[in-house]
């Protein structure tokens, strides 16, 4: 895979930028708060359809407008593909391929495979369990492009649900809203236009009592959570392998990293069906919990994700060079791991990194790179990389959002 060319139009704090990538690696060299970082953001949204530093599309706009657009020429084995998304101030964003506009986003996915490394990866061990599950999933999205729209999915039910658990909590028996019941049937109306195996019209839902209605979302969180679960639980077991071994092998095989899966709903098969049972009685048993929180207190938007080093807690117990060679093994890890999956290497973003690596550090990353993987690093000075390393790599230095050959 290759990324040919990068055109942003009034992203971020580009106006309007061009860039073709002419050598395997591109440095884009300059001081902070210039644009390095969006230009690196706008490739994991053509990679993952999400953004690692924002969840709203009007951050993604450039002040003053009111829609952006990122388009980008990619060279696969199949052949070459011109990809572009567009946001839109309070509208949904658009995908095309090849000048032709999708009609879901799931066809997007796939397309260009990326793994992100920046400077707040490295919180990635310290931080609190959501950053943990925000990296798995952006993961699983790039090895299963479905698991993008099962996640979607997932997070529909659990908003729903929840607004149906603090109606509960403030009215008690008393009869929903009028305000909740729409909010509710509307729901509906989109779950069956993407699930029409559901069977029920959404004027005899708002006709259900409350508890009926809790079932009924009970049954939806549980299907689709137990998918997460399954997939979580698979990519894990594949990824924890590979960063072992790279683990050991930049600490010198002085250290063994292990990934836990700690699934909220206890994971003792990879069946369907006892997943889904174990679920249910799990969110039976804290009924009355979520009742008085009026909160969805069981299911993988809890999940954590835990590393241990030599048998001790990364978090906890983990130097700060310890911690930093884990996230580094784990991204080497997931590049290893896309790559046998796709059977393409994937782009690697670096995001001012180097600078958080000691030599050795920088050396295992630099070395591991070499010209396997198209790579865009971005740095605020070149002292970290040898003559040899940047003499076969494309230097573009940014300054205020515009981007100049070096």
């Amino acid at each position: 895979m290759y990324l040919k060319s990068l055109h942003l139009c009034q992203f971020r704090n580009y106006l309007e930028q061009q860039v073709a990538f002419t050598a395997p690696k591109a440095v884009l060299l300059g001081e902070n708060a210039q644009g390095k970082s969006n230009l690196l953001e706008a490739v994991e949204l053509l990679a993952t359809v999400r953004s690692h530093r924002t969840s709203r599309d009007r951050d993604l706009i450039l002040e003053g407008h009111s829609m952006a657009s990122i388009t980008a020429q990619v060279n696969r084995d199949l052949g070459e593909v011109d990809l572009s998304i567009t946001f839109r101030q309070g509208s949904r964003r658009t995908f095309s391929i090849n000048g032709e506009r999708l009609r879901r986003q799931l066809d997007f996915l796939g397309l260009v495979n990326a793994v992100q490394f920046s400077s707040l990866d490295l919180d990635l061990v310290r931080g609190n369990p959501e950053q943990r599950r925000h990296w798995l999933d952006g993961l699983l999205i790039q090895l299963e492009p479905i698991y993008a729209h099962l996640l979607h999915q997932y997070n529909h039910i659990l908003k729903q649900r929840n607004a149906l658990l603090k109606e509960r909590q403030r009215c008690a028996r008393e009869p929903l809203s009028s305000q909740t019941q729409q909010s509710l049937a509307s729901a509906d109306r989109q779950f069956h236009a993407s699930q029409s195996a559901m069977g029920m019209q959404q004027e005899a839902i708002a006709e259900m009592s409350l508890s009926d209605q809790l079932a009924l979302w009970d049954a939806q969180l549980v299907t689709a959570g137990t998918h997460l679960i399954r997939r979580r639980a698979r990519a894990l077991t594949r990824i924890a392998p590979l960063a072992n071994a790279w683990h050991q092998a930049i600490s010198g095989s002085r250290e063994t990293l292990a990934i836990t899966y700690a699934p909220n709903v206890p994971l003792e098969q990879d069946d369907p069906q006892a997943v889904q049972q174990t679920f249910l009685e799990k969110l039976q048993a804290r009924a009355t919990a979520e009742q008085f929180q009026g909160a969805t207190l069981v299911g993988p938007h809890r999940d954590e994700i835990s590393f241990t080093i030599n048998q001790a807690s990364a978090r906890q117990y983990g130097s700060q060079g310890q911690q930093r060679t884990l996230v580094l093994a784990l991204k080497l890890a997931e590049l290893q791991l896309i790559e046998t999956v796709t059977q393409e290497p994937p782009l690697l973003l670096l995001d001012d990194v180097l600078a958080e690596l000691d030599l050795n550090r920088q050396n295992q990353l630099l070395e591991a790179i070499q010209d396997r993987f198209q790579t865009l690093i971005t740095t605020t000075h070149l002292g970290a990389f040898d003559a040899q390393w940047l003499q076969s790599s494309q230097i573009l230095v940014v300054k205020a959002g515009r981007l100049m050959q070096a």
